[in-house]
């Protein structure tokens, strides 16, 4: 039903034509989804097809938002492990605890921001904004904090923001986009969010280098990023549920929607116990559960940061650099990666995203030393977040209806959130206790089971195979 609806809503040769399913007299009305009178309308690929592989505005819009907030918070999140560890002396098991809670505490709040939304009809934007707002507040703070207690809560107040804007913000992704180029869609926008995290650890190096003090010269340069990225998304996203776009030229509020209305029964009122009884259909169920188990044993980038500079003896003031790696790969493969899962299926482009991310592990856990091992670790890494991150989005969207898209993503987002942040903890923890070889170990182990697992509970063909 949604592929009609926006295939008719961005052809302007449609006339009068009502998007929705069924017949139409109008010869004009070619290309449409549908059945029509004309036998050669049928299967036509022509102007539908090239507008359904265009992004839409609103999407190029949030990857600005995304953009400019990513230079911020990867300001931040590129010192931090070196502000902790070395600055504040924490262990292993400390830094573990807080890089858990950065990276897992938005899970608690993830479905709160996801059920604001729905249930607001029109929210998406400014529940979003309420969390892009409370990020930059934290940024500030750290200047504050000099011990683990007044560190980790602000950290969960950061994660926090992150929690409430994830999920409408990547509805307003969903919605914009049509099952075609849905994979495509979040690509995009991926692909900008990291030019900000290529950007971000590059701007804390420059400072750290440029300054006495350098880890306050970050955090105040950060903030004020931060709060530019509010400005935009005030500013330059349209709000509402999706702003009725379905790709460029789509009019989701124009007659289509007020027929489809008219033929179906008004849709259920977004709820939580709503929410939660999206876990009865298959395929989304067995997509968050995947998530899930394959959570548990993703090691965090801050971690894996530290054992490549243990291994190679990266000094402490190229430390921030290291993510930039991960970044580019990310940058250069998110659009591509999310093309191919269009064509070939969003869930085999997501368990294979996950086999290059054990061939990291491996790497990490082989004696080899050479001057290629960051270059290749970090490539597979930015190509493990290049087919897994919008990626997982848009393979859940395929399987929640528009009322509870929201809702539905923060699900999976939950579980998988979750799962990090007990990943986060337990690496920390097996660290401190056997080193950091035993613990990489453990988790490659983990990651190859749960992968195995994740091939057996597969979700169904919507899924598994790309949008006809």
């Amino acid at each position: 039903m949604y592929v009609a609806d926006s295939r008719a809503n961005a052809d302007p040769s449609a006339g009068s034509t009502t998007g929705i399913t069924g017949t139409t007299d109008d010869p004009g009305a070619a290309g449409t989804t549908g059945t029509t009178d004309d036998p050669s309308a049928r299967g036509t690929t022509g102007t539908t097809a090239r507008v359904s592989a265009v992004v839409a505005p609103t999407v190029f819009a949030l990857g600005a938002v995304s953009l400019i907030t990513d230079v911020s918070s990867e300001m931040v999140t590129a010192v931090l492990p070196l502000y902790l560890v070395t600055g504040l002396g924490l262990s292993p098991l400390g830094f573990g605890l807080l890089d858990g809670i950065y990276n897992g505490f938005s899970a608690l709040v993830r479905l709160a921001g996801g059920h604001l939304a729905d249930r607001g009809g029109g929210r998406h934007k400014w529940i979003a904004g309420i969390g892009y707002g409370i990020s930059a507040v934290c940024k500030p703070l750290l200047l504050l904090a000099h011990t683990l207690t007044p560190i980790g809560l602000i950290l969960a107040a950061d994660r926090t923001g992150k929690g409430l804007r994830t999920a409408p913000r990547d509805a307003l992704i969903s919605l914009s986009s049509t099952p075609e180029n849905r994979g495509r869609a979040f690509g995009v926008h991926r692909a900008m969010d990291t030019a900000g995290a290529l950007l971000g650890p590059l701007v804390a190096f420059l400072i750290l280098r440029a300054t006495v003090d350098g880890y306050d010269a970050v955090f105040t340069v950060s903030f004020c990023v931060a709060v530019v990225g509010v400005l935009v998304l005030v500013l330059f996203v349209p709000g509402g549920k999706g702003s009725g776009e379905r790709g460029p030229g789509g009019r989701g509020s124009g007659s289509g929607a007020r027929e489809r209305t008219a033929v179906e029964p008004p849709p259920p009122r977004p709820t939580l116990r709503a929410a939660f009884a999206l876990l009865a259909r298959r395929d989304l169920r067995r997509i968050a559960i995947c998530a899930l188990l394959l959570g548990l044993a993703t090691v965090s980038d801050s971690f894996i940061y530290l054992l490549l500079q243990r291994r190679l003896g990266v000094p402490d003031r190229w430390f921030a650099l290291l993510p930039l790696g991960t970044a580019a790969a990310f940058l250069l493969l998110a659009v591509p990666l999310g093309r191919l899962a269009d064509r070939v299926g969003r869930w085999r482009v997501f368990l294979g995203g996950h086999g290059v991310l054990l061939t990291a592990y491996a790497l990490l856990l082989t004696s080899w030393h050479g001057t290629a091992l960051p270059y290749a670790v970090l490539l597979l890494h930015g190509a493990f977040y290049a087919a897994t991150d919008g990626v997982l989005m848009a393979a859940a969207s395929d399987s929640v209806p528009e009322q509870l898209r929201s809702s539905g993503l923060a699900l999976v987002q939950t579980g998988q959130s979750a799962a990090r942040f007990a990943c986060s903890l337990g690496f920390g923890a097996a660290w401190t206790l056997w080193g950091d070889r035993t613990a990489l170990m453990a988790s490659a182990v983990a990651l190859a089971v749960c992968a195995v697992f994740a091939l057996t509970l597969r979700p169904g063909r919507s899924v598994l195979e790309p949008v006809s």
